[in-house]
């Protein structure tokens, strides 16, 4: 699940595109995103299983601080909790707590990276880890990401990113794995720039 609150992470702020057509698009969601202090929503993840032909709908709440604090939550039908706070990850589910220094951890220390320039908007402009392109509707915009790192490759096929054009941010996730399988992540209810207590970001 980690994996998940990595991409909406980063979806939640910039992505560029060489394209010369689509530099306005880019240059306004990266307004946007540099503007983006605080962030709170309601969102509904949906897990399609090819080979079970089934589906798992969960949902949950998230929260998230400028430049380096997430709050992510599913509520139901089961109860888990990712926390980032600076260098430190909290898992919780249940009574069972695990904190993880992201320097001390090879793994988590690449995920607080890409976090960390996606919040500053320097991450999808890196060719090493996506190419991205842009499509534009009347009502959205829509990021195709494909992955370029041998990580990334072995989970996702491709990432596409849903922007609402009104606002410019993010509404829909969808990852594409390799093994058929996809998982959406909608978001809802969605507050930017109001206050969000410490308490959500506590380790």
């Amino acid at each position: 699940m980690k994996r998940y609150f990595i991409i909406l992470l980063m979806s939640m702020v910039s992505f560029a595109v060489p394209a010369q057509n689509n530099q306005k698009i880019v240059d306004h969601i990266n307004q946007v995103a540099h503007s983006l202090k605080s962030m709170q929503a309601d969102f509904v993840q949906t897990k399609t299983m090819k080979m079970l032909g089934d589906k798992m709908v969960s949902n949950g709440k998230m929260y998230y601080q400028q430049s380096d604090k997430l709050h992510w939550e599913y509520t139901t039908p089961y109860s888990y909790t990712f926390i980032l706070n600076g260098d430190k990850v909290l898992l919780k589910k249940g009574t069972r707590k695990d904190v993880i220094d992201v320097n001390k951890n090879k793994v988590f220390k690449e995920i607080a990276r890409i976090m960390m320039s996606s919040m500053v908007g320097t991450c999808l402009t890196e060719k090493k880890d996506f190419s991205v392109s842009v499509a534009e509707s009347d009502q959205t915009y829509t990021a195709t990401l494909i992955p370029q790192k041998k990580e990334m490759k072995q989970m996702y096929t491709k990432i596409v990113l849903t922007f609402t054009k009104k606002t410019s941010m993010i509404s829909r996730v969808v990852m594409y794995e390799k093994n058929g399988d996809n998982t959406e992540i909608v978001l809802k209810n969605v507050v930017t720039n109001k206050a969000v207590s410490s308490s959500y970001f506590a380790i």
